[in-house]
């Protein structure tokens, strides 16, 4: 990498020592990328209308209401249908979204309107159900007396000649009193829900739920906030649809064959940083299956006093959500939607098209190749997600156009520049991220001489095997002109690297925009 550009610098430091001055700025390590817009266009018109009126309304940037969209779409869809690419490739339809805004960004009133029509279509489900509900607890309440009575009955012919009839007969009336469990409350979406309250949750939901919120409170509780270890099975095996069996001392064994969790969430940028260190996040693929988003803050640029989206457009959000809701509550066996062979052949290409990109040696995507993976299975979910809300009646019994594959490759590509940009934040480049942590240890210890040695000593145990490893690291800093050798520092042998090198700190380091704090990847 060149050296910056050279700008005059004034800073009383630069005539410390007799130094010669700074004549250029430092740069950040990683470079802001140019992040796509959100292609709102791309959605059903009944979604993309409500996510321009609340965007407008709220004046927040139209990502936060666009991928919360997306995951109301996933809520109602999950576990309900599923896009089979090929025979023996199957993707359901529901998603990980992670939008990250700072505070006082107006995500409660975001997820207030876009997540509304889910709560009127859960409590519609609770209520049309709650007769048959009432019904089967009477009856499961007289069976189990009668399983009671079948039992004593047994005890006291046990040692007759009636005694084989009578087990039989109470364990026939136990099995159908056990048979006649009440059905759980239906239930679409959670907020502030621990892990093994999720698995419960998807058991008795028929394997199907959503965790939305404005907040990321969820990770901390994955990572063991309250039981002290990770605990990720259940969404892991949630995004994927794998079997799920919990058993859990003193209750009975939870199994959940195709289960399909969604998550929508948007939390504070450095909640991104947080997880990235967070025990097994990364090395187990939680990170992986996350859609992100980290759109520009729109807060002291808002207009004041933007009307709320149309009535109509409200309606037809609302009535067309609720309606796909409801139109697939009762299905045990998902919709199984297929493509057409042109859809097939985009497909195709895309796979095609990645595969080089996630070579280890060359490929611009082998930093990020565990999220780089799932690209093609996420571009497969949206373009399912899209197929069926254009037509929330009865989308699934058509197979999916080429058309929609091409629009859903646009989402596919904005979560990609996103991605790019927050494993950029998470440090998944491991020389950026172990440069960080140089500048965040000058930072913190107002360092402005060191030598190699120094620095050795200073950074975190494991993390440079080696003093000669800081040599890489320490290039990239003088590449971006964070540091410098220090005037009259003696070349070492042949004219290489000194043996003793002495380095010193621009005086603006500090001052740099940073994306993010280092994050302790080791």
């Amino acid at each position: 990498m060149t050296r910056p550009d050279r700008i005059p610098s004034d800073s009383a430091f630069d005539q410390l020592a007799g130094a010669p001055a700074w004549d250029w700025e430092p740069v950040p390590l990683t470079a802001r990328r140019l992040l796509p817009a959100f292609p709102v266009d791309v959605l059903p018109s009944w979604v993309g209308d409500m996510v321009v009126g609340v965007a407008e309304f709220t004046q927040t940037p139209p990502d936060l209401a666009g991928c919360l969209a997306l995951a109301c779409l996933a809520t109602a869809t999950g576990g309900r249908a599923v896009v089979e690419v090929r025979p023996g490739w199957r993707e359901p339809t529901n998603l990980f979204t992670v939008v990250a805004l700072p505070p006082g960004a107006r995500k409660s009133p975001v997820f207030t309107a876009l997540v509304g029509p889910l709560f009127a279509a859960e409590a519609i489900l609770q209520e049309t159900t709650a007769p048959a509900r009432a019904r089967t607890e009477v009856e499961a309440k007289a069976a189990r007396a009668h399983a009671m009575e079948a039992e004593k009955i047994a005890e006291n012919a046990y040692a007759t000649e009636h005694g084989a009839k009578a087990i039989a007969d109470a364990g026939a009336a136990k099995n159908a009193a056990d048979d006649l469990a009440a059905p759980a409350v239906p239930r679409l979406v959670a907020d502030d829900v621990t892990p093994e309250a999720a698995a419960s949750l998807l058991a008795e939901q028929g394997g199907r739920l959503a965790v939305l919120s404005a907040e990321g409170g969820i990770f901390a509780t994955l990572a063991g906030r309250y039981s002290g270890a990770p605990n990720l099975e259940a969404f892991l095996k949630g995004h994927a649809g794998d079997h799920l069996i919990v058993d859990r001392k003193g209750r009975p064994s939870e199994r959940i064959k195709h289960p399909a969790l969604t998550l929508g969430l948007a939390v504070q940028p450095e909640v991104l940083a947080e997880i990235a260190a967070m025990p097994g996040f990364r090395g187990r693929g939680l990170l992986a299956r996350i859609l992100y988003a980290i759109p520009a803050s729109t807060v002291g640029r808002r207009r004041i006093g933007t009307p709320p989206p149309a009535e109509y457009v409200s309606a037809a959000y609302a009535t067309n959500l609720r309606s796909l809701v409801l139109n697939l509550a009762d299905w045990t066996d998902p919709a199984v939607v297929l493509l057409t062979p042109a859809a097939n052949d985009a497909v195709l290409h895309l796979e095609e098209t990645l595969e080089p990109r996630l070579h280890p040696d060359h490929g611009d995507l082998a930093p990020i190749v565990d999220w780089a993976s799932k690209y093609v299975g996420a571009i497969v979910r949206l373009a399912g997600l899209i197929h069926i809300a254009d037509n929330p009646h009865h989308g699934w019994k058509h197979p999916i156009s080429a058309d929609t594959i091409t629009a859903a490759t646009r989402l596919g590509t904005y979560y990609l520049g996103h991605a790019l940009a927050v494993f950029d934040l998470m440090g998944a480049d491991p020389m950026v991220d172990n440069a960080r942590h140089v500048i965040d240890w000058i930072t913190r210890t107002s360092t402005r001489t060191f030598t190699r040695r120094d620095l050795y000593r200073a950074m975190p145990r494991g993390r440079f095997r080696k003093v000669t490893d800081l040599d890489p690291v320490l290039d990239l800093l003088i590449a971006h002109g964070h540091i410098r050798l220090a005037l009259g520092t003696a070349p070492g042998p042949a004219g290489g690297r000194p043996t003793s090198p002495i380095y010193e700190v621009h005086p603006r380091v500090t001052e740099l925009p940073q994306l993010t704090k280092p994050v302790d990847n080791r």
